[in-house]
């Protein structure tokens, strides 16, 4: 297990795969405002490879090409927030995707708890922790610490989707999370043009 730090964008000769766990980090959490700071992606191996984003960058060519690359499947924890900032900082629908929180809770309706932490707890027997979560994204040098805990939110992303997957399937619902997932890209786009939860054009 290794991870990867580069500046700017993905190298010209990595391949992660058909489907690449994908996280970011951020000045906040707000993808209108708040800017763009670090992705960091997985091909399931154990290795993690972390881009980090400049401040006023808008181009990354090798990694919004595979954002945008119809045969590879992005795998988020709760995708529309992440969708949303790749969109903001770089113009990129990224398609097709896959949402461990959406399939949490379209499956396990028996409780309440659905952040990343709870569910490799109950679903893949991991523990991570979540102290950097609100460190500064935005340094020029990031710490080991802030490395560890960004590879942390994707290395386990695979695992986590076989086992909502099977759930799904189980319960007759994989289908219905599909239709989700695939909507994502504009539940993303819709945030971005103003239209979040305050002014949800689905509420009554």
């Amino acid at each position: 297990m290794a991870n990867h730090l580069y500046q700017n964008d993905l190298p010209d000769e990595l391949d992660l795969g058909p489907v690449v766990a994908i996280d970011t980090e951020t000045m906040g959490l707000d993808p209108r405002r708040d800017r763009l700071c670090l992705v960091q992606m997985s091909s399931g191996d154990g290795d993690a490879h972390l881009v980090q984003i400049a401040q006023g960058q808008t181009e990354a060519p090798n990694l919004t090409r595979m954002l945008e690359d119809p045969r590879v499947l992005k795998l988020f924890h709760y995708g529309r927030f992440d969708i949303a900032m790749l969109e903001n900082a770089f113009g990129v629908t990224t398609a097709p995707v896959w949402c461990t929180k959406i399939a949490s809770k379209l499956i396990r309706t028996y409780t309440d708890r659905h952040g990343l932490k709870y569910l490799l707890q109950a679903l893949a027997d991991v523990d991570i922790s979540k102290q950097q979560q609100t460190s500064d994204w935005g340094a020029v040098e990031l710490t080991e610490a802030q490395i560890e805990y960004a590879a942390s939110d994707v290395l386990h992303l695979h695992k986590l989707r076989d086992k909502l997957e099977a759930l799904l399937i189980r319960e007759d619902r994989l289908a219905l999370a599909q239709a989700c997932f695939d909507f994502l890209p504009t539940r993303a786009r819709l945030d971005l043009l103003g239209w979040g939860d305050d002014n949800d054009i689905f509420h009554h």
